[in-house]
């Protein structure tokens, strides 16, 4: 009988070590920023940009690294709220002015995700790289027949006529359609003017390509919205030549990978369950139309 609490004792302790093992990973990070040296900061922005926080965190982490001599932007995104989209691309522009800031533009770098790349310095794409998209949308769900054939009636209490606009409950006035496509358009304008002002081009120029196409990286670099073509690689070569760093640069990622269990678990969750939460009854998105 000792002899088995004695190995169950054991094996606990072996299970306990384990899991401690796992949530390590969150104390120590996976990437080299140990070496020393000069360095290129990777910043990663994927998937649909829902929030800001983690890559303002990480903006300002590589601002106070003194051995951070550039930045490489890999986007690989179509895009996401208006709102966070802009953020980072704000950070990127006030980091320029500390550090040299590349583009590296992955498989998709669509509206919001292109929005973000026109803060660096230079823009670097593969030939096939779905990006553009300089455009803004919003969409509502409507429940109004359902409710009827259900017999379903709905009292809303409100104050303002505009309050509930966009209620998936009945249909959009002529009056609310105007309103929010002149809050959709004002966006546009802002979008447009990010490209006008840091790609060099002209507004009209902008205004002729900015309705919601999407552009090869190819036709990209064609249309000016891009630099040259060069992959991740390149764009680490680039960027540490701009900074002023001789032979191969050492790379630091951004933002640090975690491996705890716990966020293991959650990253199956954020695989399965949609990113977009289909309740939001209304949201500005920079974000290619996959629906």
């Amino acid at each position: 009988m000792k002899k088995i609490l004695y190995l169950f004792f054991i094996f606990f302790l072996l299970a306990v070590a384990f899991m401690m093992g796992l949530g390590a990973g969150f104390i120590f990070d996976n990437d080299d920023g140990f070496k020393a040296g000069d360095k290129v900061a990777l910043l990663s922005v994927e998937d649909v940009i829902l929030d800001s926080k983690v890559y303002l965190e990480s903006i300002t982490i590589i601002k106070k690294d003194k051995d951070i001599k550039a930045l490489v932007l890999r986007i690989n995104s179509p895009g996401g709220a208006v709102g966070p989209s802009q953020e980072i691309y704000s950070e990127i522009l006030k980091l320029r002015e500390q550090m040299p800031v590349v583009a590296s533009l992955g498989a998709v770098a669509a509206s919001g995700g292109y929005y973000i790349a026109c803060g660096a310095d230079k823009i670097m794409t593969n030939p096939g790289t779905v990006t553009g998209s300089i455009g803004v949308i919003a969409q509502f769900v409507n429940y109004k027949e359902l409710l009827d054939w259900a017999k379903v009636d709905v009292e809303v209490l409100k104050s303002g006529k505009f309050k509930d606009s966009g209620s998936p409950l009945r249909d959009l006035t002529s009056e609310e359609r105007a309103y929010l496509q002149s809050t959709i358009d004002d966006v546009h304008n802002q979008f447009k003017t990010a490209v006008s002002s840091t790609r060099g081009l002209n507004p009209a120029e902008v205004d002729s390509i900015a309705d919601g196409r999407i552009f090869t990286g190819q036709q990209a670099v064609d249309l000016k919205l891009v630099d040259e073509i060069g992959t991740m690689n390149d764009a680490i070569d680039a960027a540490a030549k701009l900074g002023g760093i001789e032979g191969e640069p050492n790379v630091t990622h951004y933002p640090k990978k975690k491996t705890r269990l716990i966020d293991v678990l959650s990253n199956i969750e954020s695989n399965v369950i949609p990113k977009i939460p289909f309740n939001s009854r209304f949201g500005l998105f920079y974000l290619v139309n996959t629906i």
